[in-house]
């Protein structure tokens, strides 16, 4: 596999997390440069981490994780994005209505990463080099979450609790995409 290759590949996994990520700096009042790399590492951490998982247990036990993995994803995803949504219709948004603590973060970053279990699944078969390949993914959706950050930042400043519901609702559709995507392929 090429660099051009893995690095659309990394893209295409981080897309996810771009958009879960737009979601958090949507409910932000102001995201700095150590919120926007927090929430980076947290996805990029996990991108990385995955594939790999998915690489030495490749015999083992993806089978019965990737079979179920639809589901925790979207059970995930919902429950979050429904928290931010009831949230929305309190009486004022409360400053980083959607911090990023652990007990936040690490559900989404599980959630957005479940599909790259399979990436590394398909890496042991290809016999890809799995040290560059999971840095490329890591890094890339680094980048891409930090970005998403800003982004959602820049118009939930704007949007105030209208964001924090669209952000919400965006969760939620997310997490009705790996389901649908799941049933009837992609």
């Amino acid at each position: 596999m090429g660099f051009l290759e893995l690095l659309l590949l990394a893209v295409g996994l981080s897309m996810d997390a771009f958009a879960v990520a737009v979601c958090i700096g949507l409910s932000m009042m102001k995201a700095n440069m150590k919120k926007a790399l927090t929430v980076g590492l947290y996805f990029g951490v996990f991108q990385a981490v995955m594939p790999l998982i998915g690489y030495f247990a490749a015999a083992l036990f993806a089978e019965k994780i990737i079979a179920y993995s639809h589901w925790i994803a979207f059970g995930l995803l919902c429950f979050l994005g429904g928290k931010m949504i009831a949230d929305s219709f309190g009486k004022e948004v409360r400053p980083d209505a959607y911090s990023i603590k652990p007990s936040k973060m690490l559900p989404l970053a599980l959630a957005t990463s479940i599909d790259a279990l399979a990436v590394g699944v398909s890496f042991a078969f290809l016999q890809v080099s799995i040290i560059p390949a999971v840095s490329v993914i890591g890094v890339t959706t680094l980048i891409l979450s930090m970005a998403g950050v800003k982004t959602g930042n820049i118009f939930g400043v704007r949007f105030k609790s209208k964001a924090q519901l669209s952000g919400g609702i965006i969760l939620a559709l997310i997490g009705l995409k790996i389901l649908l995507e799941h049933f009837y392929g992609n």
